[in-house]
């Protein structure tokens, strides 16, 4: 009875053993170089920080982490997953930025039952009956700042707005937000190259066109480059322009300058939010890294902490992956926007707000405005078929 006593005590330590992990393991793939890198080291800035807040753990546990550039091309980005998965063998994926790159890598990652938390990406092939138990997003449906753009602009009353985004997924998705909203005229719709610089041919036909309002999604340098160019012309003056939030945040403003101000743009996130997460965040990234953050740190922060919660959740057992995705699900805390909640589609219900570019003191930065959508989910969400 005594050996067979030691022997019970024993077998009960070595499962314990066996539940626990050593670390937390997370491969985070993302652009970080090129003209849209800006919106992956925010991304990845804000998941450090976050890291940081949570003492270098993850659910109480340590972390390793392995970044890797996906130099915002669908070949690298597959082979930096797969390498995360085979070789490091990850626990979570996270940080790929652009919608075409997620679509790519999607596939391969769901395969090897990783996790992924997207700190950015929403595709509406992953919203509807193509959602996957095993990716959840921190951010929005890539419909979702559109739609809100599309009900303010609609409620300004201009009767026609030309529309423009760059040809690939996300900017089909922006496009179809957006109209999903705004019910006037759409004067054109046009789709430009992925990374353009060069919009003097567009602006030329917006011109010509002359419609009421301008509504335009372009991330990055592209982004940039055609406030810039947009403004340049004269048009800023003469036909309003209205962005997503993500084409009229911190890096955008720093770029642009002046021209930014009076923009109206939408967001999920802004700096005024008040919450205990949000405070910490925004005085924190200032402090780092010496500029203001951008809704893209905002959703690397909070990817860091869905990680945390759903660790601490399953006490560390990440080998049980059934445990590990209800966690995820029915995950609880409060991120940089406030409470966070999934929709049965693993998309967030969310408030989404209005902002406006002015200058604060010595700078220029977004103010919140308003509210346009309260507990907001996606159009998507009715023809979940969960994989």
């Amino acid at each position: 009875m005594h050996n067979f006593m030691k022997l019970a005590a024993l077998t009960v330590l070595l499962s314990a053993s066996a539940l626990a992990q050593n670390a937390v393991k997370v491969g985070f793939v993302s652009t970080l170089s090129g003209p849209g890198s800006g919106l992956g080291v925010d991304a990845r800035d804000g998941f450090n920080l976050a890291l940081k807040h949570l003492g270098n753990k993850l659910g109480g546990l340590p972390v390793e982490i392995s970044f890797s550039d996906d130099k915002q091309d669908a070949d690298t980005a597959r082979q930096a997953v797969d390498k995360a998965i085979k070789r490091d063998k990850v626990d979570f994926l996270t940080g790929i930025i652009f919608s075409n790159l997620l679509l790519a890598v999607g596939d391969t990652v769901f395969d090897s039952k990783t996790p992924y938390i997207s700190l950015n990406a929403g595709p509406s092939q992953y919203a509807g009956s193509g959602c996957n138990a095993y990716f959840y997003n921190v951010a929005w449906q890539n419909d979702n700042l559109h739609e809100a753009m599309g009900k303010y602009v609609n409620s300004r009353k201009f009767s026609d707005v030309y529309i423009l985004a760059p040809n690939y997924p996300a900017g089909k998705d922006a496009l179809t937000g957006f109209k999903r909203f705004f019910k006037g005229k759409i004067t054109a719709e046009v789709y430009t190259k992925v990374n353009q610089l060069d919009f003097a041919a567009e602006i030329a036909q917006i011109r010509a066109a002359r419609p009421k309002a301008v509504y335009t999604f372009q991330p990055g340098g592209s982004g940039i480059n055609f406030i810039k160019q947009y403004a340049e012309a004269g048009l800023l003056k003469e036909i309003p322009l209205f962005l997503p939030g993500f084409s009229a945040d911190a890096d955008v403003i720093k770029a642009v300058g002046p021209n930014m101000v009076g923009i109206f743009n939408t967001s999920q996130w802004a700096m005024e939010l008040s919450n205990p997460t949000n405070a910490k965040f925004v005085a924190d990234f200032k402090a780092t890294y010496g500029r203001n953050p951008s809704l893209y740190a905002a959703q690397g922060y909070d990817a860091a902490l869905l990680m945390s919660e759903a660790v601490k959740d399953v006490k560390g057992n990440l080998s049980d992956g059934a445990a590990l995705r209800k966690a995820l699900e029915n995950t609880s805390f409060i991120s940089t926007h406030g409470a966070f909640k999934f929709n049965k589609n693993h998309y967030p219900v969310q408030d989404i707000y209005l902002r406006q570019v002015a200058k604060v003191g010595g700078s220029i930065q977004n103010r919140l405005v308003g509210k346009v959508f309260s507990n907001h989910e996606d159009a998507y969400a009715k023809d979940r078929k969960m994989k």
